[in-house]
Order: C-alpha cells, then structure tokens, then sequence
C-alpha cells in the first residue's frame, strides 16, 4: 500500500520517517493550519530526505503568485490542491497535482473526477464546512467505492487502528495521513507510523 506522511515541520522528524520506506512526504503551504511551513523550513526538510520519497506540497485556494514562489525555491513534485480550486486552477502549473475532496453524501465523486481529469489522484477526506483537512475526521468510506479513472487516496481519521479497515474496505491507490500518528501537531511519531505502515500492508 502507498502512504503519504503529510504535514512534517521539521526536517530530523521527515528523515526518519522516509527511512521507514514512506512513499511520500507532505508540506502544508497554507498559514491557518497548525502545521505550515515556511519555504526555507520546507527546503530544510526536504535536503534531509533520502532519495525517491515524493514530495507534495499541500496548498488552500492560494494565489498563484505565492505558489509560483514556493515552486521557485522548494522543488517539489506534486502539488495538492485542498480547497475549492477550479480545474483550470490546479491545470495552470503544469505539475502533477493532487485535487482533495471534502467528501459526503452529496458529494459526487464520479462527476468530479471527470472534472479533474487532468489530476494525477484524487484524495477523499472528510466534509467539514469549516476546516480544509487535518480534522482527523472519518467520513462513510462507503462513499469511496466508486469506479473512477483516477487513482483514490484516502484520508481523513486514519491511524494505527483504522488502516487496515481503510485498505479493505475502500482498496484506494494510497492512503493519507497526518494527525494520526502524531504526538503533537506537526511532530510524527515513528512508532506510530511503523504501525500504520504494519497495519496497512496486513
């Protein structure tokens, strides 16, 4: 199972996750959330990661400008789009990008992947009107099984114990996670992440 630790803020912390064999990292661009980080934290952590580790730089309905400046000192490989962007929005970098959803019974996934076509994944997360992510909050992830094109990365209330379920009962491309194997916001906690990753290949 592909995992992506999202939401490092320091640079030993992300090191020692990747060697855990993670598949990608995440950096949150967006200042309202307790994890941001700043471009030059950001490129800390990333020259401190081994090779062939993925990394995903989260951003919040941002101005492009802002984006274009992070592009233009943090190298990273793909961009996660986390709040009410239009497909022209995310197509505009021509990078592969991420398209979140905040996902409930409304939500039409199917519809929204053929908007999103040009995205590399969608990422399911769960509805909360007011936060963009990293609620910690499990949607019905009965919602998730539908037959898209897209690859399906789930997020939103994983963790140690609820990684397993998630693989077997949604089978996504990858799974998501960032508040569930913290010890406190924006710190991970290795133990933790080994037994996510335990759980999620069982």
């Amino acid at each position: 199972m592909n995992i992506k630790v999202c939401g490092f803020t320091q640079a030993q912390n992300a090191r020692d996750a990747a060697m855990l064999g993670i598949d990608a990292i995440g950096l949150v661009f967006y200042e309202q959330s307790p994890r941001y980080v700043e471009t030059a934290q950001a490129l800390e952590i990333i020259q401190a990661l081994p090779p062939f580790i993925s990394r995903v730089g989260l951003f919040v309905n941002a101005d492009s400008h802002f984006i274009d400046e992070v592009l233009c000192e943090v190298p990273l490989d793909t961009l996660q789009f986390h709040g009410d962007e239009t497909p022209q929005a995310c197509e505009q970098y021509a990078m592969p990008f991420i398209k979140a959803l905040r996902v409930n019974e409304q939500t039409n996934i199917v519809q929204l992947a053929q908007d999103y076509q040009q995205a590399s994944g969608l990422l399911l997360d769960a509805y909360n009107p007011n936060v963009y992510g990293g609620t910690g909050e499990q949607f019905d992830w009965s919602l998730a099984n539908v037959e898209i094109d897209l690859p399906i990365i789930l997020a939103g209330g994983l963790n140690p114990e609820t990684a397993h379920q998630a693989v077997s009962q949604v089978n996504p491309y990858a799974l998501d996670v960032s508040s569930g194997v913290e010890s406190a916001k924006g710190i991970k906690d290795i133990e933790k992440i080994k037994q996510f990753m335990t759980q999620a290949n069982l």
